[in-house]
């Protein structure tokens, strides 16, 4: 695995890519509060077939957030990392804000997307409302206050799902571990991004390349019915509920995201 870097103005992106060059690319995009190491129970696997490049969202990793973005904004640096590359198309993989960074690119670079697969993710805005000026106020809490307890019992409730948080906390510990690395500055834009985020439900329509839509039946932050209308958006997706697992599934259980992931990943086209 190798580090690169892509300047985006005043952000600089960072990704990392693994397996051959030559094989077909597959754009890796975490979750919110996470890292490229939410996927590294399935990147040793899917680099067996796969050029990989897994991105690290701006507010994230490597990755700065020194100025406010957008989810669009997100779409743009993987099409920036893709011509940095000299990857015409590529198999798109994003989970949660990842998910709703693929769907954008699909929207708006069709011919860049061969097949997407969209994990514990949403195409609606935040619903019900009253859970974004909730997400607003954490945000705030995050940029004048920084990292507070509150911030990981939420995180702890939402990324992880019941069944994990119980038979192996250690699991949750680790992604609380994350979110005390990132830059709170940098993390208040990210969440804003997130929740700030328009609907684009009505356009999925137009996506017609092949999709996956994979979703923790234990999610609590987007529970199973965002995915399900993902699919009922998307003409001929697949749903698939991964059991066992919440938010983050494919750390959580990477074994079954890969036995669902991988198969699809291999027929397209």
């Amino acid at each position: 695995m190798s580090t690169r870097w892509i300047d985006r103005g005043d952000t600089r992106i960072a990704y990392h890519v693994s397996g051959d060059p030559k094989s077909p690319a597959l754009v890796l995009g975490h979750s919110l509060f996470c890292d490229r190491r939410m996927w590294e129970g399935l990147v040793p696997r899917l680099s067996e077939r796969f050029f990989v490049i897994n991105v690290e969202a701006r507010g994230h990793g490597g990755s700065s957030a020194p100025s406010p973005f957008t989810l669009e904004d997100l779409a743009d640096d993987w099409l920036a990392i893709l011509d940095r590359e000299k990857v015409g198309s590529a198999l798109l993989c994003g989970l949660s804000m990842g998910g709703m960074t693929a769907m954008r690119v699909a929207l708006v670079a069709p011919h860049r997307v061969r097949a997407l697969a969209i994990l514990d993710s949403s195409a609606d805005e935040e619903l019900p409302a009253w859970r974004r000026y909730e997400y607003r106020a954490l945000a705030e809490i995050i940029r004048t206050v920084g990292h507070v307890d509150l911030i990981y019992k939420i995180a702890r409730q939402k990324l992880i799902g019941r069944t994990t948080r119980t038979e192996r906390p250690a699991v949750a510990d680790r992604v609380v571990s994350w979110i005390k690395q990132q830059s709170p500055p940098a993390l208040y834009n990210a969440v804003r991004a997130v929740f700030d985020r328009v609907s684009i439900h009505a356009r999925l329509g137009s996506i017609q390349c092949p999709t996956l839509v994979l979703c923790g039946e234990e999610d609590l932050a987007t529970p199973p019915i965002r995915s399900e209308r993902i699919a009922a958006g998307i003409a001929g997706a697949t749903l698939r509920l991964i059991p066992r697992a919440g938010h983050l599934s494919a750390y959580e259980t990477p074994g079954a995201v890969a036995d669902e992931l991988l198969p699809f990943l291999l027929q397209v086209p």
